[in-house]
C-alpha cells in the first residue's frame, strides 16, 4: 500500500476516535511513542518525564521494527502539517502543547522545549500532585496515542533531603540476606515518589530504606541510605535488635516504626543541608489505631461488628453515625482499608467485603474459606484493588466492582506488591524487581502473573437449555463426597461474570450463580448467556446416539436410562467414556450420566427432577449429548471475560481522577458514554453505569442516561452546591457489568464544596497597557498623556487634612535607605511602617519579585513602584470585575453584591450603581449588619473629585460565595488645575489700596501738603490761561 493511501486508511480506521472525548478499554494501550526529558530515549522505555528548575526538553520518537519506515511513514504526516501533541494533566490542570513540525537535526525524532513557567510557575518545595502526560500523533485526533508521567523534582520534599549514609551495591545486597518482609511508602501526591525498607530478622541490625523516584522500574536506579546512625542518636543508649516495622511517607513527615520506637522526621517542606534528623514519639499510639485494633472491626464473642463514629478533638466520638453492622459468624477479620481517595471501604480475612457507603453497610464480594487475605494493594489512578493471601493466591477487583478474579500466585517468600503512578503493578522482592509494564499489558497484571489461571474446578457440569441463548450449568457434587471438600466442588461469586469455555467448542457469559440444597448431587448452578453455541456428541464419538432412549425414575433422584435400537444392524451402545456425560433433551430435565450398568443401560441424575417424566422413550436425533465432564480431563474452563465495554470521556482536558470545587449556587457536570463491545450478548437496556455519590447529604447529585441508536448509554451527570456548607465527598461512575479486564471500570471524581485555590476576583482595566511599557514607565495615549505614574521613594498618600499631612500606614516604592518626604508634621511622623521592608536597610534587602512589584495588595505596598495615572477630574469611570477559575472567566453579576472601601481612608470619591427593587432589599438587610455600603456589580461607576493615589478595595459579600473575593486597584488623578483665587485676589487688591491711600494722605500731611488749596490754585490758574487764550484769537 503506498503512503498516501495508508495515512487515508489511518485516519479511517481511527474514526471513532475522530469524535470529541477519549475512549478507553479499545484494547490494550500500546506504546507507539518513547520519549525522554533528560536524554535521548531508549527503545521500549516507560515515559517518565522530569521537571527541574530549567527548561523542560523532551525528545520522543515513534518506534517501530524499521527506522527507514517510520521515517517514510513521518514524512507523509510533517508534510501534511501533522505534529505530536503534549498533553499535560492533573486533577486540577491542563496544558496542551505542540511539537515542532520538522524533525530533530532530519532524523525520526521530535524535540519540544517548554519554559517551566508555562507548566507552573511555583519553586517552593511543597507536595504537589504528578501530572500525567498524553501524547498523540495529532492533537484531538488521538491517533498512536501514549500515555507517562511528569514529576516535578524541584518541589517533591521527600527528594531534597539527604537522608542518610548511601549505601553501596554489595552492602545492600549483603543486608537484603536477611530481611523477612519489606514495607512500602508512597508519596501522596506522586506514586512514583516510594520508599522500600527492609523488616530484618533478629540476627541483623539497622533500619536501611531505598528511594525511587521513578517507579521501581529498576533495582540498580534504587538509592539505598542507611539510616541506623540517626535513629540510634535519638536513643540515647545501646540498643539491638533494631528494624523497621513500619513506615508511612506523608505530605510534609516520614513516620518509621521501629523494632525500638516510633520516630517522626522534621518537616520535610524545609530541608537543610545536613542529613534527616527524627524525634522519638510515644509508641501506644500508632499502635493502638494500627495494630492493637482492627480498623473499628470489633469481634467480642466471634461476632463482628463494623461501627463508625465521627471525630471529636481528634477522637472517637460516643455516638455512632450508622447503627453496627454485625458481619456472619463465618467471617474472620484480619483488616478494614478504603481505597484511596474514595468511599469505598473494604474489610477482609478469610472473607472479603465491599461498602459503598462508608460502612453503613456491606456485602460480601469473595468467600476464601480456609484461606486468609493478608495484605491488600490499591492504585487510585486504574481503581484497581488486588489482594494476597497467606497461601499466596492472589486476586484482583476494581474498586466499586461487585466482582472479582483470581490473577495467579506468587512462591516468593519474601515480597510486596506496589503501583506506580500510571497504574503499573510492580513485584518488589529484597533482590530485584518485576513491573507489569509491558506495552501489551498497560494497566492490567499480565506482565507479572502472565496469563489468568483457569477458575474451573474439578467436577462435572450438567447443562440444561432454558431458551435457545440462555443455559443453566449445574456443578456435580457425589452423594459421597466429605463435607470439607464440598466446597471444592461448587460455583462461588468468582465467577460471576465470567466466561465458560468448552473444550470442544462454545463459550458462555456467566450471568448469574445460584447456590441450592436440591435436587440432590447439584447444590449450585450458573445461568448463562450463550455467545457461541456449544459442540454436541456426534455418533462417531458416542454410538449410543444412533438409538432412541427411554427414561425410568430408578430412586428418589436417580434415573435408569435406555437404548433401544432403532435400525436393525446399528450398534449402539454406551462405553465408560459416556461416564459425566449429559443427556439433554429440549423442554425437559437433562440427565447427567454417573455410572454404566451395561452396554444398554446407565444410572443417571435429573438436573431438574420435577420437570424430568418417567417411562417415557425420547426417539433418536430428539435427545442429544454434551460432554462437560472431567473423568478424562476436564472439557470446561472458566476465564475471566475479555472487555466487554469502552468507557468515552467526553472531556479531553480531564484526567481519570478529577477533582472539582463547586461553589455555593454553581454546579458542575460531566458527561460520559458507556459503549458496548460484546458479541452476540443481547443488550438490555438497563442503566449501564451507577452513580454512587460518598455524602448524599454534601451535594445534590443527578444522574440522567439514555441509550442511542447504537446501543451505546449517555449518562450526564450534574452536582450542585445550595447550601452554605463546606466539604468534600467521592463522586464514582461504576460500569457495573464491566469485566475486572478492563482498563477502566471506575471513574473517582472528588468533588468539594468549598473555595478553589484558582479562584479569584480580578478588575479589568478599559485600556490594556502592555508588559514592556509598565517595565519602561512609558504609555502615552493618543493625546500624548502618559498612563503610568511612577511612585516617589517613600510614598504616602495625602490625608483630609492635606497633602502634606498624609495618615496613613502604608508606604509604597518603598527604600528604607531613603529619606522618608512629607513628614514634618508630628502627626505624619506617627503614621507609616514598612512591611516587605521591614527590617531591612536597602530596597534591595527587601527582596521584591516582579510580581510584587505589579501587584496592587496593599501587603505589597512597600514593592509597588508603577500606578495606572489618569487626568482629573474621574468622572463616571465603569468598575469592571470578572471571576477567574479553572473553568474560565464569568463577569461579576448577581447575586455578587460588593462593598467598596479605601484603604488608606480617604474621601473625595463617590459610587453610583443602579438600585432595582431586589438589590434594594439585600442592601437594606445587608448594610445594618456589614456596616458599610453595598453596591451593585451593575452599572457601577466611580468618580473622584481628589489628587494624587487612590487604592480602593472590592469585597463580595459573604453568604454568596464560599471563596473571600476580594480586589484591589490604585488609580493616581494627576495634573489637578490650581482652584480659583477669587476672594484672595479681591481682599489683597482692596487691602493693598487702602493701604496706600493712607500711605499717601500721612506723606501729605507730613510735608504740609493741602490738596484742596492746590486744587484751588490749579482752577484759578486754569481760568487765567483760557482767558488770555481767548483773547488773543483775531475778530471774525
Amino acid at each position: 500500500m503506498e503512503l498516501p493511501h495508508l495515512y487515508i486508511a489511518i485516519l479511517l480506521l481511527n474514526i471513532f476516535e475522530l469524535s470529541s472525548g477519549i475512549i478507553y478499554n479499545k484494547g490494550d494501550m500500546e506504546k507507539h511513542f518513547v520519549c525522554a526529558s533528560q536524554r535521548i530515549p531508549q527503545k521500549n522505555e516507560i515515559i517518565k518525564l522530569y521537571l527541574s528548575s530549567d527548561d523542560l526538553k523532551i525528545h520522543c520518537f515513534l518506534q517501530s521494527e524499521s527506522e527507514h519506515a517510520v521515517q517514510k511513514f513521518l514524512a507523509v504526516f510533517t508534510s501534511g502539517g501533522l505534529a505530536p501533541s503534549l498533553g499535560i494533566t492533573n486533577s486540577t490542570y491542563t496544558g496542551i502543547f505542540h511539537f515542532n513540525l520538522t524533525l530533530f537535526s532530519d532524523r525520526a525524532y521530535w524535540l519540544i522545549k517548554i519554559p517551566r513557567e508555562n507548566i507552573t510557575k511555583n519553586t517552593d518545595i511543597a507536595a504537589v500532585e504528578e501530572w500525567y502526560v498524553r501524547i498523540t500523533l495529532q492533537q484531538g485526533l488521538n491517533i498512536y496515542t501514549t500515555e507517562g508521567t511528569l514529576l516535578d523534582k524541584v518541589r517533591e520534599p521527600i527528594l531534597q533531603w539527604n537522608l542518610g549514609a548511601k549505601m553501596t551495591k554489595n552492602s545492600i545486597s549483603v543486608v537484603s540476606q536477611y530481611a523477612v518482609d519489606l514495607k512500602v511508602a508512597k508519596c501522596p501526591c506522586a506514586n512514583d515518589v516510594a520508599l522500600l525498607g527492609f523488616v530484618l530478622n533478629e540476627t541483623y541490625n539497622g533500619i536501611y530504606i531505598g528511594l525511587s523516584f521513578s517507579g521501581f522500574w529498576n533495582y540498580d536506579d534504587t538509592t539505598w541510605y542507611n539510616l541506623t546512625d540517626m535513629v540510634y542518636s535519638q536513643l540515647g543508649e545501646e540498643h539491638t535488635k533494631l528494624s523497621v516495622v513500619d513506615m508511612v511517607l506523608t505530605n510534609h513527615f516520614l513516620v518509621l516504626l521501629t523494632s525500638l520506637g516510633l520516630f517522626v522526621s522534621e518537616d520535610l517542606r524545609y530541608p537543610s543541608s545536613s542529613a534527616l534528623t527524627v524525634c522519638e514519639l510515644l509508641l501506644n499510639t500508632f499502635l493502638l489505631q494500627k495494630y492493637n485494633s482492627v480498623n473499628n472491626l470489633k469481634t467480642p464473642r466471634k461476632t463482628t461488628t463494623a461501627s463508625v463514629t465521627n471525630l471529636k478533638n481528634n477522637k472517637p466520638g460516643l455516638r455512632p453515625k450508622f447503627p453496627l453492622f454485625v458481619f456472619p459468624p463465618s467471617f474472620s477479620p484480619v483488616g478494614m482499608v478504603f481505597h484511596p481517595r474514595s468511599h469505598f471501604l473494604y474489610a477482609y480475612g478469610n472473607q472479603v467485603w465491599l461498602s459503598v457507603d462508608g460502612g453503613n453497610t456491606f456485602e460480601r464480594l469473595a468467600d476464601l474459606r480456609d484461606d486468609i487475605i493478608k495484605n491488600t494493594y490499591h492504585s487510585f489512578y486504574t481503581s484497581d484493588i488486588t489482594f494476597v493471601s497467606q497461601s499466596g493466591h492472589v486476586y484482583s477487583t476494581k474498586a466499586g466492582l461487585r466482582r472479582y478474579n483470581k490473577i495467579g500466585s506468587i512462591s516468593d517468600n519474601i515480597f510486596t506488591l506496589y503501583y506506580d503512578h500510571m497504574g503499573y503493578i510492580h513485584k518488589l522482592t529484597p533482590d530485584r524487581f518485576e513491573s507489569g509494564g509491558s506495552f501489551v499489558a498497560f494497566g492490567n497484571s499480565k506482565g507479572i502473573f502472565r496469563q489468568a489461571p483457569d477458575i474451573g474446578f474439578e467436577t462435572a457440569l450438567a447443562p440444561q437449555f432454558i431458551s435457545p441463548k440462555e443455559m443453566i450449568f449445574s456443578a456435580y457434587v457425589p452423594l459421597n463426597e466429605s463435607q470439607q471438600t464440598i466446597h471444592t466442588k461448587q460455583f462461588s461469586s468468582i465467577h460471576m461474570g465470567k466466561v465458560i469455555y468448552s473444550r470442544k467448542t462454545g463459550t458462555a457469559y456467566i450471568k448469574k450463580v445460584l447456590q441450592h440444597n436440591t435436587p440432590e448431587g447439584f447444590l449450585s448452578s450458573i445461568i448463562t448467556e450463550v455467545i457461541d453455541p456449544f459442540g454436541m456428541e456426534e455418533e462417531n464419538e458416542s454410538s449410543c446416539l444412533s438409538s432412541s432412549l427411554s427414561i425410568t425414575q430408578a430412586g428418589n433422584a436417580t434415573y435408569k436410562l435406555t437404548l433401544q435400537s432403532q435400525t436393525p444392524g446399528t450398534i449402539s451402545s454406551f462405553q465408560d467414556l459416556d461416564v459425566e456425560k449429559t443427556v439433554v433433551i429440549p423442554g425437559y430435565s437433562s440427565f447427567l450420566i454417573i455410572s454404566v450398568l451395561d452396554d444398554k443401560n446407565v444410572v443417571a441424575i435429573a438436573t431438574r427432577p420435577t420437570t424430568a417424566l418417567n417411562n417415557m422413550t425420547f426417539p433418536r436425533d430428539s435427545w442429544f449429548l454434551y460432554n462437560l465432564g472431567h473423568k478424562n480431563g476436564r472439557m470446561w474452563k472458566i476465564y475471566a471475560k475479555p472487555c466487554n465495554y469502552w468507557f468515552q470521556q467526553r472531556d479531553t482536558s480531564l484526567s481519570l481522577g478529577v477533582l472539582k470545587h463547586i461553589d455555593l449556587g454553581k454546579s458542575y457536570t460531566v458527561e460520559v458514554k458507556v459503549i458496548p463491545n460484546t458479541k452476540g450478548i443481547q443488550i438490555l437496556e438497563i442503566p449501564l453505569l451507577t452513580v454512587i455519590a460518598g455524602n448524599p447529604h454534601l451535594l445534590e447529585v443527578k444522574a440522567e442516561g439514555i441509550f442511542d441508536k447504537t446501543d451505546s448509554y449517555l449518562v450526564k451527570i450534574s452536582a450542585a452546591s445550595y447550601a452554605l456548607h463546606q466539604g468534600s465527598t467521592s463522586l464514582a461512575l461504576v460500569v457495573w457489568g464491566a469485566s475486572t479486564e478492563c482498563f477502566v471500570t471506575t471513574v473517582m471524581l472528588r468533588l468539594k464544596t468549598s473555595c478553589s485555590n484558582l479562584k479569584s476576583m480580578h478588575h479589568i482595566w478599559h485600556e490594556h497597557i502592555p508588559l514592556e511599557d509598565w517595565i519602561s514607565g512609558i504609555h502615552k495615549d493618543r493625546h500624548g498623556f502618559n498612563r503610568i505614574k511612577t511612585l516617589p521613594v517613600n510614598y504616602r498618600p495625602p490625608s483630609k487634612m492635606g497633602i502634606a499631612i498624609p495618615l496613613t500606614d502604608h508606604f509604597y516604592h518603598a527604600d528604607p535607605s531613603k529619606p522618608i518626604p512629607r513628614n514634618l508634621f508630628p502627626k505624619s511622623k506617627k503614621f507609616g511602617k514598612f512591611k516587605q521592608c521591614a527590617n531591612a536597610s536597602t530596597r534591595e534587602e527587601c527582596n521584591c519579585t516582579n510580581d510584587q512589584k505589579s501587584s496592587d495588595a496593599i501587603a505589597f505596598s512597600d514593592c509597588k513602584e508603577k500606578v495606572p495615572r489618569f487626568k482629573f477630574p474621574i468622572t463616571q469611570y465603569p468598575i469592571s470585575l470578572q471571576i477567574s477559575s479553572e473553568d474560565g472567566r464569568i463577569p461579576v453579576d448577581m447575586p455578587y453584591l460588593l462593598t467598596v472601601t479605601e484603604v488608606n481612608n480617604r474621601e473625595n470619591w463617590k459610587l453610583e450603581h443602579s438600585v432595582p427593587e431586589n438589590v434594594k432589599k439585600l442592601k437594606d438587610y445587608l448594610e445594618p449588619r456589614l456596616h458599610a455600603p453595598v453596591y451593585n456589580p451593575i452599572g457601577l461607576n466611580l468618580s473622584i473629585k481628589g489628587s494624587e493615589l487612590f487604592h480602593f478595595r472590592v469585597s463580595v459579600v459573604p453568604g454568596v460565595s464560599s471563596c473571600n473575593l476580594v480586589e484591589e486597584f490604585q488609580i493616581y488623578v494627576d495634573e489637578v488645575p490650581l482652584p480659583f483665587p477669587g476672594h484672595t485676589l479681591i481682599a489683597v487688591a482692596t487691602a493693598v489700596v487702602l493701604g496706600g491711600l493712607i500711605f499717601v494722605t500721612f506723606i501729605f500731611q507730613i510735608r504740609n501738603i493741602h490738596l484742596d488749596e492746590m486744587c484751588r490754585n490749579c482752577m484759578t490758574t486754569n481760568k487765567e490761561n483760557i482767558s488770555n487764550i481767548i483773547n488773543r484769537l483775531p475778530n471774525r
